[in-house]
C-alpha cells in the first residue's frame, strides 16, 4: 500500500487520561458515560467548557452511583440533569439513561492533543471501566500513526492502544484480532486471545477489563499491560 493510500486511516483508540472525573466516575461504579458535546463558555483561556453526557447502565442503582462519583470528583462541576428516561435509546447502551450538563475545567481534555496530532474526533465517546473509547480518523499517512500514538501518550501522560483500524484502500475493518500473534510473548498472547474471545474486542464490548482480569486470575493493571503491548506490535510488527 503506498503513503497515499494509507491516508485517512479510522481508528478505534482505548485511552485512559489522568485527572478525568468521567474516567474516575467509571472506574469505581459499574455505570457508563457517553460523551455527546463540549462548548466553550467564554473566549478566556481558562474558561471552563460545558459538555452534554449521558449516563447509562443496567440498572438504576449503577446510574445513580455513577452520577454520585461524578458529583464527588474534584475535577467535575455542578451536574444539571436534561432528562431521565429508562429503556433502550439508540445512541446509548443500557436499560437506565440519564442525560446531563456539566461544567469542567478545558485544560483536563484530551480531545485538543488529539486533534493537534492527526486524530480527528468523529463520534461520541464512550467511557467505561475507567478507560475512554474514542472513534478518530487520522489525517496523517498510516507508517505516521504510531508516533503520532507516542506523541499523545507523551504530551497527554496517556495510555492510549489502538483497537481497530479501517484503512481506505479496503474500506473494512482490520481488527487486531485478526493479525498474526507470532511476536507475542506468551503471557501478551494469552491475555490478547482471552479478550478476543470473550468479545472484549467487539462493539458493543462482550466482557470489561475488570471482569476479563477476574477470570484470568489477574491485576487488572497487568492485563491492560499486556493488551497494550500485544496491540502495538500487532499494529507496527516491524
Amino acid at each position: 500500500m503506498s503513503h497515499t493510500e494509507s491516508a485517512g486511516a479510522r481508528l478505534t483508540l482505548d485511552l485512559w487520561h489522568p485527572n478525568c472525573w468521567a474516567i474516575e466516575a467509571t472506574d469505581r461504579t459499574d455505570g457508563g458515560i457517553l460523551a455527546h458535546t463540549v462548548q466553550q463558555t467564554a473566549q478566556s483561556p481558562t474558561a471552563s467548557v460545558n459538555g452534554v453526557f449521558t449516563a447509562y447502565g443496567a440498572t438504576k442503582s449503577a446510574v445513580e452511583d455513577c452520577l454520585d462519583a461524578v458529583r464527588a470528583s474534584s475535577h467535575a462541576g455542578e451536574i444539571q440533569e436534561l432528562q431521565a428516561r429508562v429503556g433502550h435509546k439508540r445512541d446509548a447502551p443500557g436499560t437506565v439513561v440519564r442525560q446531563f450538563l456539566l461544567e469542567y475545567d478545558p485544560g483536563e481534555l484530551v480531545c485538543p492533543t488529539l486533534l493537534e496530532h492527526g486524530f480527528v474526533h468523529s463520534a461520541p465517546v464512550r467511557i467505561e471501566d475507567g478507560r475512554e473509547r474514542w472513534q478518530v480518523s487520522f489525517t496523517g499517512e498510516r507508517p505516521e500513526i504510531q508516533p503520532a500514538l507516542d506523541a499523545v501518550e507523551a504530551d497527554a501522560n496517556a495510555d492510549v492502544s489502538v483497537e481497530s483500524i479501517v484503512t481506505p484502500d479496503s474500506d473494512t475493518e482490520r481488527s487486531v484480532g485478526g493479525l498474526r500473534t507470532d511476536s507475542l510473548t506468551p503471557a501478551q498472547r494469552r491475555a490478547f486471545e482471552a479478550a478476543r474471545e470473550a468479545g472484549y474486542y467487539q462493539w458493543p464490548r462482550g466482557i470489561s477489563v475488570r471482569e476479563l482480569a477476574a477470570e484470568m486470575d489477574i491485576s487488572k493493571t497487568t492485563l491492560l499491560e499486556h493488551l497494550r503491548t500485544a496491540e502495538s506490535k500487532l499494529l507496527d510488527p516491524e
